[in-house]
């Protein structure tokens, strides 16, 4: 029972639990509030499209619920009156149902571009006119129910019950520099070992980042939104505003982290004099000391430590990797050489190439190329 109880799968259970929790009892808690609102405070019965719109505003919205939270609700209020309208007039069968999610998502479409809108103002528009097809005239009170509800997430998510934007933003980036710092860490145990098939396996890891930086994005927003928004977040917009520059430079590290990986494959692919394929120790020493201030950095990112300790090891890493290079134009030739050979890879394998004989077509050439044929 202890070993199930402590596996990795029941661990990362908890985490998700964990991590979504705010957002469960936000969304429980404006669905019944809706449901208060609605049928105790304004004395609709059965609004049972209140509690239903305060769901799809705060659950669809995943954590951006501004914006995106007014649009669901739109949607759903959308789907609810155009199905008002045509079941009332022309009753309810399958060729009904047709024209109603058409012309409801038709609506939608024309409200917003985005495709969750047209997609939540057809499910509430089958809704209407499947389960409670209107009877009598035309009164628009499941209209008013879903709007109810939306009011009632927006509040319950940005007044109530808001995110924690600094929180949440130290558990976004913590994953991203965690990445990257193993990433580069790979690399520098490849170039150490003369390790080809390792320094791929870095490049594949850094690609797989994306997800992370996308998603650290994705919270930057919904914080920003929650700072600028919620009155009891308001004097943390500063401490989000700095990670909004964090993530700027994130993206251009990541970048980098590719294309160091890259650089790595192509100086292992060629072994030097003595017929070994292990880098210099300075550059493995100074992709190490790269690896230790990401770390560093992503640990100041959780906890808010001293940046100290970050520039202390990324000055290391250029002090380590001049040794290699000593010449700073040199290093700017080196880059512009390794852009054009990079480039005509990727001119040949549009050609037709495959990699590997691309590759190997670029480390053979040392004369330009001939003339094209003539067709």
């Amino acid at each position: 029972m202890r070993k199930l109880l402590t596996s990795p799968r029941v661990a990362a259970s908890r985490q998700r639990v964990r991590t979504g929790l705010r957002p469960i009892i936000q969304t429980g808690l404006a669905a019944g509030l809706a449901w208060f609102v609605a049928s105790t405070l304004i004395g609709y019965d059965d609004p049972f499209f209140a509690p239903i719109a305060a769901v799809i505003a705060l659950g669809t919205a995943a954590g951006r619920r501004g914006r995106r939270a007014i649009e669901m609700v739109v949607g759903v209020a959308v789907g609810i009156a155009v199905a008002d309208l045509i079941i009332l007039g022309l009753g309810t069968g399958f060729w009904q149902i047709t024209v109603v999610v058409v012309l409801a998502m038709t609506a939608a479409t024309a409200v917003s571009r985005s495709p969750l809108l047209g997609t939540q103002a057809a499910v509430s528009a089958v809704l209407v006119a499947t389960l409670e097809p209107p009877m009598a005239g035309l009164v628009p009170h499941r209209f008013f129910h879903a709007l109810i509800g939306g009011i009632v997430a927006v509040l319950v998510a940005q007044v109530l019950l808001p995110m924690d934007p600094v929180r949440s933003l130290r558990q976004a980036a913590a994953p991203v520099f965690e990445a990257m710092s193993d990433s580069l860490e790979r690399i520098a145990r490849a170039l150490a070992d003369g390790d080809l098939a390792r320094a791929r396996e870095a490049l594949d890891a850094s690609r797989a980042i994306d997800p992370q930086v996308r998603a650290l994005h994705d919270t930057l927003a919904a914080a920003d939104e929650t700072a600028h928004l919620s009155p009891l977040r308001r004097d943390e917009m500063a401490q989000v505003d700095s990670y909004a520059n964090v993530a700027t430079q994130v993206d251009l590290a990541v970048r980098n982290t590719r294309v160091l990986a890259r650089a790595a494959i192509a100086v292992l692919r060629r072994p030097d004099a003595s017929g070994s394929r292990a880098a210099p120790p300075a550059l493995v020493e100074a992709v190490e000391e790269l690896a230790r201030g990401v770390r560093s950095l992503g640990e100041q990112a959780v906890e808010q430590g001293p940046q100290m300790a970050t520039r202390y090891h990324a000055l290391k890493a250029v002090d380590r990797a001049s040794l290699v290079l000593p010449d700073p134009r040199a290093v700017a030739l080196g880059r512009v050489v390794g852009q054009v050979r990079g480039t005509v890879v990727d001119l040949l394998r549009c050609s037709g190439m495959d990699a590997e004989t691309a590759l190997s077509s670029v480390d053979e050439a040392s004369s330009p190329p001939e003339d094209p044929p003539i067709e």
